[in-house]
């Protein structure tokens, strides 16, 4: 059980040194490492993941695609089953931004159980980002469109975790409702 402490806190470590100068889009340009931990929080707190390998994926599952880290360095750090996690979830950042959006709606329910958790995660608290606080520049046309995006991924994904499914479809709700024209 400590080893698991250890590489959990050693994966948030990295993850926030890794994204120390990255900030979110939001007006008060938060810094990113809110990201990766409120994924990890969702996982363990409100999903009942005690997995260490998916909590360490979660908190390092922008690093292979938005830093200068490779797959090797993830999987020499932090095991082979971590770093395999964290490049399924991982973007190809050589197709174009419609490219890759099409490529999750692809794979979603192609991957591992354990990357499904992950991507769910990230999907539940991207929505939840742009519900309370949004990139200033995004208006609800693009808002909205990013909500049906990640119910088409969600899609892929349900069979994984009842718990964050329900989560992910409050939220979904939650913002469409918010969202639309009255």
């Amino acid at each position: 059980m400590q080893a698991n402490y250890a590489l959990l806190l050693a994966a948030a470590a990295f993850a926030a040194d890794r994204h120390r100068d990255q900030r979110r889009k939001d007006q008060a340009a938060s810094p990113y490492i809110n990201h990766p931990l409120a994924l990890a929080c969702v996982l363990a707190n409100e999903g009942g993941v005690e997995d260490v390998v998916v909590l360490c994926a979660a908190l390092l599952h922008d690093t292979l695609e938005d830093t200068a880290t490779h797959f090797d360095e993830l999987q020499q750090r932090f095991g082979q089953e971590v770093a395999a996690v964290v490049a399924e979830v991982s973007d190809d950042r050589s197709l174009s931004a419609t490219e890759r959006k099409q490529a999750q709606v692809a794979h979603a329910a192609s991957i591992s159980k354990r990357a499904k958790l992950v991507k769910l995660a990230d999907k539940i608290c991207n929505l939840r980002d742009l519900i309370y606080a949004p990139p200033a520049s995004w208006d609800n046309a693009r808002k909205l469109a990013y909500f049906d995006w990640s119910a088409q991924v969600v899609a892929g994904l349900r069979g994984v975790n009842p718990v964050l499914e329900g989560l992910f479809d409050e939220t979904y709700q939650k913002g469409k409702d918010g969202l639309l024209p009255v």
